[in-house]
């Protein structure tokens, strides 16, 4: 059967079709859809894991007892799982287990740029590094199989433009049948990592990259395609498909499988060419690699070492030094459309446009200029922020995020500045999946510490960023089970926390009073702000319409960055296909002349 796939879907019916029985994952982009590819298959266990720990522990968990699992995530997922990942690559498996991280070279969606390849040569596990949808899907199986014959887990390793680009893949229509029932062995030797049993896993771990080392010689997709011998060009994944177009007539050695490396196949091919170049994205991993071989070999020199490669930055680079010839010709005219820049903001109707603005309005920052931000030393507040849609809110008009890390730091962040002394109250920000995913820690030693700081956790029932999917908070399953929810005011009261704070998202007044109450208050206080993301929630019946007659442009409505409120050649006006009506009226709450006011959707259409 031909299917046109992106390279997460091939992915997840790789994983479905090699009798993957389990599941887990932590949306992340770009690796989001692997799992929502397979939570369609109701004869398999799925699960949106807490986080990517977990999400390790869950699978590793079912590979101890016989059962093939998948843990799916990014490259900054895999720093949260390392610790059990690190463990896994220790102990031994039972059953096949695959790690599916997909890297963000170019930072599309992520807070870094890091080369997750090197945590393969770290753990001294195998690493696959497929090129295309069909490979994503054909390396499943073998990522399976290599993980039960060398009692190790497998990293499947893919970047954004293998993640989402579609090919078409040649698919079985069968699935491979479970080799073992669900069972588990005692072993303590291979399952109790106390320190005696650790150490005599160690001399197995050495002999077993041996073996992964002369396996990786005769893996079937690490392929020569011999060509014109003056130059030869080592290189995998998304990188193999730019450099054949820029290189067509050069000779190829492309690496399947890029941990342990293949010595001696990488010996023969160099000793065929004349020159031997390596075409990698982000760090000179397989080049450093290779020249511990003692092989001379070239990339990183010239080729960049950040953010994505294409076509254009591998020519251009190569004829920087010469591997092709300077075109002669006059360059072609640009013709492509200079489109106008439109900066990141929150959707209308966004659960956390009210609250940024109540913080953006008491620690007067509001309408500042980039510049007047970074000088600005009237602000009584400092908010530390998290990963999430409400990054945004770094941005103008509000200004109002000060630091942002990694999932989960915003509270200990302000624990740390507020143990300095510092003469500011401290507000940490977090979404409501994010704290499930770990930020209770950070409360958990807040109140342990007895800071005085205050948390505001965005609560908009779901994981909005990565695409709408569910967590503990929402009790709805990756498979739309529906399950036990946890309820954040009852988890953040039993963690020790008296003064908490449940808000509407929609309500000015109780947000500025919730605000003000906890920056008043000498205790650690938690203000939990409810209100539904506005992608899952219906538009209201009716519009917001500004009155022209009253509004004198005062410009308060437009420090909401509502993209629905848009300035005219001589008045401001409401565009009513983009207002969330009177599901939010935020807008209408702030205007100081009452200018604002609600309309039916037909009647605001006739106004424009």
């Amino acid at each position: 059967m031909i299917k046109l796939l992106s390279g997460n879907e091939a992915l997840a019916m790789g994983a479905y079709h090699a009798g993957v029985k389990v599941a887990t994952a932590y949306p992340g982009t770009p690796s989001t859809e692997i799992l929502e590819s397979l939570a369609r298959h109701d004869d398999i266990y799925a699960e949106w894991s807490t986080n990517e720990k977990v999400a390790m522990e869950v699978a590793m968990g079912a590979a101890f007892a016989g059962i093939r699992s998948l843990v799916s995530l990014k490259q900054v997922g895999l720093n949260v799982a390392s610790d059990p990942f690190m463990a896994a690559s220790t102990m031994a498996v039972n059953a096949g287990i695959v790690i599916a991280c997909a890297d963000d070279p170019g930072i599309h969606s992520s807070q870094n740029e890091q080369d997750d390849r090197h945590y393969a040569k770290l753990a001294k596990v195998p690493m696959l590094e497929p090129s295309d949808s069909q490979e994503a899907y054909e390396f499943m199986s073998y990522a399976f199989d290599i993980s039960e014959r060398f009692d190790i887990p497998t990293l499947m390793l893919t970047t954004t433009r293998i993640s989402h680009s579609k090919s078409v893949v040649q698919v079985r229509q069968e699935q491979t049948p479970p080799a073992k029932q669900a069972d588990f062995h005692y072993d303590v030797e291979k399952y109790v990592m106390l320190p005696v049993y650790a150490q005599l896993r160690y001399s197995l771990i050495e002999e077993r990259l041996t073996k992964l080392a002369a396996f990786a010689e005769t893996f079937p997709f690490n392929q020569v395609s011999w060509g014109e011998r003056h130059l030869g060009i080592i290189t995998s994944g998304v990188a193999y498909q730019y450099a054949r177009e820029v290189f067509p007539q050069a000779s190829f050695l492309k690496l399947g499988m890029t941990y342990p490396l293949p010595k001696n196949l990488l010996l023969n091919f160099a000793a065929q060419v004349h020159r031997l170049l390596v075409i990698e994205e982000l760090d000179p991993f397989l080049q450093e690699n290779i020249q511990a071989l003692g092989i001379k070999v070239t990339g990183k020199e010239f080729i960049p070492r950040t953010g994505e490669l294409n076509v254009d930055i591998i020519e251009k680079a190569s004829r920087s030094v010469g591997l092709l010839p300077e075109i002669s010709s006059q360059p072609l005219k640009d013709m492509s459309i200079k489109l106008p820049k439109r900066p990141p903001q929150l959707c209308p109707g966004c659960p956390h446009t009210g609250i940024f603005f109540t913080l953006s309005t008491l620690g007067k920052r509001s309408s500042l200029t980039k510049s007047q931000v970074k000088t600005a030393k009237e602000s009584p507040l400092v908010i530390t922020g998290d990963i999430g849609c409400y990054t945004l809110g770094t941005y103008s008009p509000f200004n109002a995020m000060d630091t942002c890390a990694c999932m989960g730091a915003s509270i200990g962040n302000a624990l740390g500045m507020e143990k300095t002394g510092i003469a500011k109250k401290l507000i940490a920000v977090i979404g409501d999946s994010t704290f499930m995913h770990s930020g209770i820690t950070g409360l958990v030693n807040a109140v342990y510490s007895e800071g005085q700081i205050t948390i505001v956790i965005l609560d908009n029932r779901t994981t909005a960023m990565t695409g709408h999917q569910d967590h503990p908070g929402t009790g709805i399953s990756a498979q739309g089970k529906k399950t036990r929810a946890i309820d954040l005011e009852q988890l953040v009261r039993g963690i020790g926390v008296s003064d908490v704070r449940v808000v509407d998202a929609f309500n000015m007044k109780q947000l500025r009073n919730a605000v003000r109450g906890a920056v008043d208050s000498t205790e650690l206080s938690v203000i939990i702000v409810r209100g539904t993301c506005a992608m899952l929630a219906p538009k209201g019946s009716a519009s917001m319409v500004i009155d022209a007659e009253k509004c004198n442009l005062c410009g308060i409505c437009l420090q909401l960055g509502c993209s629905a409120i848009q300035r005219g050649k001589k008045q401001l006006y409401i565009d009513s296909a983009l207002c969330a009506g009177d599901r939010c009226t935020i807008c209408q709450q702030i205007c100081p002349r009452q200018a604002i006011h609600l309309k039916s959707r037909v009647e605001s259409v006739k106004l424009l």
